[in-house]
This record gives structure tokens, C-alpha cells and sequence, in this order.
């Protein structure tokens, strides 16, 4: 697929960088599902190069399932940047839930899972050698996302209306960009902070305030990813910081460098 620079990167640091090396899509998963789930996300690759390709990406507040040799798992969201190499060949399928989508599936508070990935037969009835199999050996995306709708489509779960109070709340987070309390959060949807914060452990495994940091930061390197050349004093303005150190802290804090660097690395292609 090629790069294109209005489809959002959802926290793929670069991505008209790494596109230059593997293909991403996206494919919608079934009707009934699509309460719970995002969507279903598959990368591949063929490389000559002699260096691997580090390609990073800052994480959603979602939860994966992971198909992928040898490390078939779910995973929970996490509050630091993931790199993945990018060498040879291979393939590697994805269903990204809905941020909440997973606790129904689950029933267990999804923060449980924080450093702890879940063997996919808790949720499914395949272990995760046979869904490697039966996934990856497809040659068409298509039929990968219908043997992963068959399989999720045979759990579902009842629709839980907090998963929509979670994802009302999270696009609020996301649009509004300059936002960085918790509490404007909680004036907004007048909802008391110790709910709110039992309600994101539960759901979502990660706290409200990493969740604004993770798209405040995302953000971020998204505007430098596809605006050049930028100041960054004003970026960090326009994100709500209000100290530029503080906005260097949080961004390399999760993104692994400084604005500064990122935006040399950027340029340097």
C-alpha cells in the first residue's frame, strides 16, 4: 500500500518512513464485532537490506492480538514506545480491539495483563501455534480476517455500555489536543476522578493520564512526521504544555529520543 499522508499513523512513528519497507493494512472485522473491535491490521515485508529496519511505534490504549511466529499472543496496552525489526521476510496479523473492547471478552481487569501477555487460548479455542497456522499460512487478507471473525464471532460477548462511555471518553482525549488534566476530563464527562480511573483499570489496563500522554505524544510526532520544517516551541503550545522542558521529558520519556532529535531522524530520512 503506499504511503499516503492523510491516513493516520495511530501511533506509528514514521510511517511514511517504514512504508518504504513493509506494507501495512487495515480491514474491517465483521458487523457484529465491530462493537468490540477496531479493526484487524496485517504487516509484511520483504527486505534486502543489510541493517535491519527499527520501526517504532508509540502504543493506543488498546489491546492486540498478536499473530505472529513463535510469539501468538494478546497483549495489553503499554506506555512506552514498541520497536519492531524489520528483516528478511515475514508476516505478522493483528486485531486491534476497541479501546474497553477486550474487558468483555476478558472479564478481568485488563491491567492485570500489563507486562503479563495472555495466551490466546484463555479467550479462544486454539492455542497459539494452530492460529499461527491457520493464519499465516493464507495467502489473501481476506480470508486471514474471516478466520479471525469465525473465531471471535464464536466468544462473543454481550455488548457492556461502558465500553461506549470508555470510547466517548477517549475521542474526546483525542480531539481535543491541547488538553492535559485528568480533570478537564472528569468536568467534561462529570464523572468523579477515583470512577474514572477505577473505570480505565479496569478496561482499558492504562491510567486517563498515560492515556493523554500517549496521544498528546502521538500527536506530536505525527505533525512532525508530515509537517517540515517545524518550530517546536509552538508545537509544544499548541499540545497545552506550557514548559517546553516538560514537553522534551514526556516525549523522551516514551518515545526513546528528544523533539529534537525526532525531528533530525525525520529529515534524515
Amino acid at each position: 500500500m503506499p504511503a499516503n499522508t492523510h491516513r493516520p499513523s495511530m501511533g506509528v512513528l514514521n510511517l511514511q518512513g517504514g512504508e518504504k519497507r513493509f506494507n501495512l493494512s487495515r480491514l474491517p472485522a465483521a458487523e457484529a464485532l465491530s462493537y468490540f473491535v477496531k479493526h484487524y491490521w496485517m504487516v509484511s515485508w520483504n527486505s534486502q537490506d543489510d541493517e535491519p529496519y527499527m520501526q517504532h511505534v508509540v502504543p493506543n490504549p488498546c489491546v492486540n492480538l498478536i499473530v505472529k511466529p513463535g510469539k501468538t499472543m494478546i497483549y495489553a496496552p503499554a506506555t512506552q514506545k514498541f520497536t519492531y525489526p524489520i528483516y528478511g521476510e515475514g508476516l505478522v496479523f493483528g486485531v486491534k480491539f476497541k479501546p474497553g473492547g477486550f474487558y468483555p471478552f476478558l472479564q478481568q481487569p485488563v491491567s492485570g495483563l500489563l507486562d503479563r501477555p495472555l495466551e490466546v487460548r484463555a479467550i479462544l479455542d486454539i492455542d497459539g501455534m494452530e492460529l499461527e497456522k491457520n493464519i499465516l499460512s493464507q495467502g489473501d487478507e481476506q480470508a486471514m480476517a474471516a478466520i479471525m471473525d469465525q473465531l471471535l464471532l464464536s466468544k462473543l460477548p454481550p455488548q457492556d455500555e461502558q465500553v461506549l462511555q470508555i470510547n466517548r471518553i477517549i475521542d474526546f482525549i483525542m480531539a481535543e489536543k491541547d488538553l492535559s488534566k485528568v480533570d478537564a476530563v472528569c468536568e467534561h464527562f462529570q464523572i468523579h476522578i477515583r470512577k474514572l480511573q477505577r473505570l480505565f483499570d479496569q478496561y482499558v489496563g492504562i491510567s486517563p493520564k498515560w492515556v493523554i500522554r500517549l496521544y498528546r505524544l502521538q500527536n506530536a510526532a505525527e505533525t512532525m512526521d508530515l509537517q517540515m520544517p517545524i518550530d517546536l516551541s509552538q508545537l509544544a503550545i499548541e499540545l497545552g504544555y506550557h514548559d517546553q522542558s516538560h514537553f522534551i521529558k514526556d516525549f523522551k520519556a516514551v518515545v526513546g529520543c528528544t523533539p529534537d532529535e525526532y525531528r533530525r531522524n525525520i529529515q534524515n530520512g
